[in-house]
């Protein structure tokens, strides 16, 4: 029961990571609003800022406060290019992917000094470290989340409460099921997550546990950093085993 006692609120929660982290949360003591634009307790554009203050203001009212802010939701975009992709599409991607998140920060904060402290969580990517995990926008709309809780962090000096973000890899979710499809339609699955170290996608609940312990007291010194869940793909540049005359275990 890490999270006992606690109040919490997950965006994105109707699938994948997001509903991974709801149930996890719930089970280890905490109670949770998930919410999402459908499927979920509550529905919520967490790219508007009137909407994401009236989801926190209503679940700090109605349940005596909010100690965990979990800023999920997202949406890709798909693979297109920078010269593809229209003015349109970036502003969309990056208003519920980046000021989604920050609109998180600024209306959980105050809740959250009124309990002397608390944990706010966004998600970004491997896409967000460097290219080739996305498209265009999307990886600099998860780049900007990464820099986002650093600012956020250095702005809540004082007042206890920790802003962290999550980076991600391919993890098998709504946003990914396009590549997972085409992938077994091709009958190459086997194929996916095949340029990391572990060899294989990862699930959501991976994702969510990595949210437990930033949102748990265990990581009550974690503060200001982009902590990467990815299999060690983004721990090498791409190279060719065989190019270095090795070969694998």
């Amino acid at each position: 029961m890490r999270l006992e006692g606690k109040v919490a609120i997950v965006t994105g929660a109707a699938s994948g990571i997001g509903k991974a982290t709801v149930d996890l949360f719930r089970k280890e003591g905490a109670t949770v609003v998930g919410a999402d634009l459908k499927g979920a307790d509550v529905e919520c554009d967490a790219g508007s800022e009137a909407a994401v203050k009236a989801l926190i203001d209503e679940v700090a009212d109605k349940h005596g406060g909010l100690d965990i802010m979990f800023a999920n939701a997202g949406i890709s975009g798909g693979l297109a290019s920078m010269f593809e992709q229209t003015e349109d599409d970036w502003t969309e991607i990056l208003r519920v992917n980046t000021i989604g998140p920050a609109m998180a920060i600024k209306h959980a904060a105050p809740h959250m000094q009124k309990r002397g402290g608390g944990s706010i969580i966004a998600t970004a990517s491997v896409a967000g470290l460097r290219s080739g995990a996305g498209g265009a926008a999307y990886t600099a709309s998860k780049a900007a989340v990464i820099n986002l809780v650093k600012i956020g962090a250095q702005q809540l000096t004082g007042s206890n409460i920790r802003v962290n973000a999550i980076c991600p890899g391919l993890i098998e979710t709504g946003m990914t099921e396009f590549v997972y499809e085409r992938a077994r339609a091709k009958g190459i699955e086997d194929k996916l997550g095949h340029l990391n170290p572990m060899k294989r996608g990862g699930e959501p609940i991976e994702i969510a546990n990595a949210a437990l312990f930033l949102a748990s007291d265990e990581a009550s010194y974690v503060n200001g950093h982009a902590l990467v869940v990815d299999g060690g793909l983004s721990s090498s540049h791409p190279f060719n085993l065989q190019a270095y005359g090795r070969t694998a275990i």
